[in-house]
């Protein structure tokens, strides 16, 4: 299912535009043609604040929220990729 067109979730990622991991990331969300949120944290003291309660306690960016829920960052990512599964998550429509 690598077909962009599957791909319904609502993918939200947050950034700062100097991570490398969150380049990594978006590179990997943009090869597989899934539309998604950018949402650069660098320099939201709260926003930055709100992502820890969001991501359960991290404190790092990349976050990758897919449909509301959040999979952790760029090495999380790369590891759906590899198991099979994020294919089948970015097709599923937000709830």
């Amino acid at each position: 299912m690598s077909d962009s067109q599957n791909y319904q979730a609502e993918v939200v990622i947050y950034t700062t535009p100097w991570c490398p991991y969150c380049i990594r990331a978006k590179h990997l969300l943009n090869k597989k043609g899934v539309a998604f949120r950018d949402v650069n944290v660098s320099f939201d003291r709260e926003m930055r604040q709100k992502l820890v309660q969001m991501s359960g306690g991290r404190t790092t960016v990349p976050q990758i929220f897919i449909n509301g829920q959040s999979i952790g960052g760029s090495d999380e990512l790369h590891g759906l990729e590899h198991q099979g599964e994020l294919d089948a998550m970015l097709a599923a429509a937000p709830a």
